[in-house]
């Protein structure tokens, strides 16, 4: 198996061709690009820029992000994206999708809903809380969280994913919580898992050479900033599993603004710095889908016009950085 590439020694951006990929999503890059409701299920989260968007914590009461996730979700329609990934910890996430497909119960044959479980969420929908999520990732919450899922969704969700998995979590190791993956993914849920963190690769290291292992699919954090899973990503991909990117704009670190860089190369490009953000991930040949977390229609209309670049961005390799500096940087964000 190919090593995974370590922090520093990150690979280049490049301009490669967005090919095909299998499956449902395979006719344009709107078509692999996905819309994520982590900042959309709940009154705040890590994601730069949320109080110019949605307004003071507040005002963000259940009934009004359910109608802007509604909005939301009604212009993704329009778009044409049709993958959409959620989890109990984002807050209302589930019910909010459920509830918008049992209004629209014909859209469901043709979307990819994607949901995890392993944290919960504890906040209360109190912005001022101080803990806003639970990690558990045992058989008994499991067992909790899979019939959850399906009533919150009216029934189960295409994909379903082990949440943020490290390389010593216990979904890689026990026994029992393996084979009751396995019985989920023979009653035709593919599975597969989350990771984040600094060792990302060596997650997916772990659980590529899994004997008999019910996973097919790992949701990354890849991004122009912190690339370290790539090599993995790769050879998960050539090994057939479905690769999903998250936080492509580095939780609105790349939107306009961020990075001069960015901004200038976007500009050259007549684009968007968020479009080139996420096209930079579209171009990668391992990508099956690449997540928006907008919560406007405006961003999701800014987001989904992105393409594989037309311009030469290996300028942008000079914003890499090592993997502990990104995640320890992240882990200091303040939530709003």
């Amino acid at each position: 198996m190919t090593s995974p590439n370590r922090a520093g020694d990150q690979p280049p951006l490049k301009r490669s061709r967005a090919v095909e990929r299998p499956g449902r999503h395979d006719r344009s890059a709107v078509d692999r690009i996905g819309l994520g409701l982590a900042a959309l299920g709940r009154p705040i989260y890590l994601t730069d820029g949320r109080s110019d968007a949605l307004g003071a914590p507040a005002d963000r009461t259940i009934d009004a992000m359910r109608a802007r996730t509604f909005e939301v979700l009604d212009a993704a329609w329009r778009l044409g994206i049709r993958f959409f990934d959620l989890a109990p910890s984002y807050g209302r996430a589930e019910d909010f999708i459920g509830e918008w497909l049992a209004a629209h119960p014909t859209r469901r044959a043709q979307l990819t809903v994607s949901s995890k479980w392993g944290y919960e969420y504890v906040a209360g929908w109190d912005p001022n809380a101080t803990v806003h999520e639970r990690k558990d990732h045992s058989l008994a919450m499991l067992e909790k969280q899979w019939p959850q899922t399906q009533s919150a969704l009216g029934g189960a969700p295409d994909l379903y994913l082990v949440h943020s998995v490290t390389p010593g979590s216990s979904a890689l190791s026990d026994p029992a919580l393996l084979d009751r993956l396995r019985s989920i993914a023979d009653q035709g849920t593919r599975i597969g898992l989350t990771t984040s963190g600094p060792h990302q690769a060596d997650t997916i290291d772990a659980a590529l050479s899994l004997r008999a292992s019910p996973f097919s699919a790992v949701q990354t954090t890849w991004n122009i900033l912190e690339r370290s899973a790539q090599r993995s990503l790769t050879v998960a991909a050539a090994g057939g599993w479905m690769v999903i990117v998250k936080e492509a704009m580095a939780n609105g670190r790349l939107a306009a603004g961020g990075f001069p860089e960015m901004d200038s190369l976007a500009n050259i490009a007549g684009t968007t710095s968020d479009a080139l953000a996420i096209g930079a991930a579209l171009a990668q040949d391992w990508v099956h889908i690449v997540l928006s977390g907008a919560v406007t229609v405006a961003q999701l209309e800014s987001n989904a016009s992105a393409r594989p670049p037309s311009v030469d961005i290996s300028a942008l390799d000079a914003l890499m950085i090592p993997a502990n500096r990104y995640w320890s940087e992240r882990a200091d964000r303040e939530w709003s």
